[in-house]
């Protein structure tokens, strides 16, 4: 396998650059599902790596349940730093487990609280709690074929105009229409995997609330309109919105959003020029996914290749 065993594991790094600059200068839906898949792809590739390194360590230790052809000399001698990087492998991966389903847990916990809240109100795709709290959110559906619900409370549509309601609502529809709960737990799960995608997992929480407001914009009709609606719910104190779900004017720096809905709407353009910055950034992160692909693969073929050739028939 080489160093190449290694790569996928430093590999996120290339995707820091178009993390930052996907956010300026492409369509908020087309950065929220590029850096999404990119990030998937990495931290399938680096969980990859450490699971093949895992083989490799946990063949060393006493009593394990491998073959004992697996921890011949002539086996490690085909795999890099075996004693360093497979022994330390083995609580890096069970970390990363631990981690990710920690997110599953949680994620799944606060969506059936959310549910639970809901309990004895009337079917409607709009739920008004009676709560002076400010807070609004999207709670997808449970069934496949169910339908989701925005949730508001009575305190966030006091605060807000018609128009501003109309905002609100159109932004969380957007939410529930472009599946954006999924992206963000796709998100989530790559940055527990691989702490270096974090920088990924916040430009797709950001993008994905840039992705609702341009789609609120187009609804209602005015930019100017959801930029006040956001100011405005941004001022009220903090809410009880669940953290792990979409919210309208939480999630990402709201100023930032503001100063984009004021400015003209962005280019439905998915793929920048290349020599631009943001082009080059993207292709550096192209590189980087298939580098990573690649090496995972070619160190997976070679870690079975030899392993199947030291296993007696």
């Amino acid at each position: 396998m080489g160093v190449f065993v290694f790569l996928p594991l430093v590999l996120p790094l290339t995707a820091w650059p178009v993390a930052r600059l996907a956010e300026h200068h492409l369509h908020p839906r087309a950065a929220t599902r590029l850096l999404t898949a990119v990030a998937a792809v990495l931290a399938v590739c680096s969980t990859l790596c450490l699971a093949l390194l895992m083989v490799v360590g946990t063949a060393q230790l006493p009593g394990n349940p491998l073959p004992d052809a697996w921890s011949d000399p002539e086996v490690r001698a085909a795999l890099p730093y075996d004693e360093i990087a497979g022994r330390a492998a083995i609580p890096a991966l069970l970390a990363l487990v631990t981690v990710c389903g920690r997110v599953l847990l949680r994620h799944r916990s606060v969506r059936r609280r959310a549910a639970r809240a809901l309990a004895g109100l009337p079917d409607t795709p709009v739920a008004v709690l009676p709560d002076p709290e400010p807070y609004a959110y999207a709670l997808p559906a449970a069934a496949r074929r169910a339908r989701g619900r925005i949730v508001v409370s009575r305190g966030m549509l006091d605060r807000l105009g018609p128009a501003e309601r109309r905002a609100l609502f159109a932004h969380e529809r957007a939410h529930l229409t472009g599946r954006h709960d999924r992206l963000l737990l796709v998100a989530r799960l790559a940055a527990a995997a691989n702490p270096f995608l974090r920088p990924l997992r916040t430009a797709v929480t950001y993008s994905a609330e840039r992705w609702a407001d341009e789609e609120a914009a187009v609804r209602v009709g005015s930019r100017r309109v959801v930029a006040r609606a956001i100011g405005r719910a941004a001022l009220a104190p903090g809410g009880a919105r669940p953290m792990v779900l979409p919210g309208f004017a939480v999630a990402g720096p709201v100023p930032r959003r503001v100063a984009a809905l004021l400015a003209p709407p962005p280019a439905p353009r998915a793929w920048p020029p290349a020599g631009t910055a943001v082009g080059l950034a993207l292709w550096g992160a192209v590189v980087g996914v298939a580098v990573s692909a690649l090496s995972s693969a070619n160190s997976a073929l070679t870690l079975y290749a030899v392993l199947k050739a030291a296993t007696p028939l």
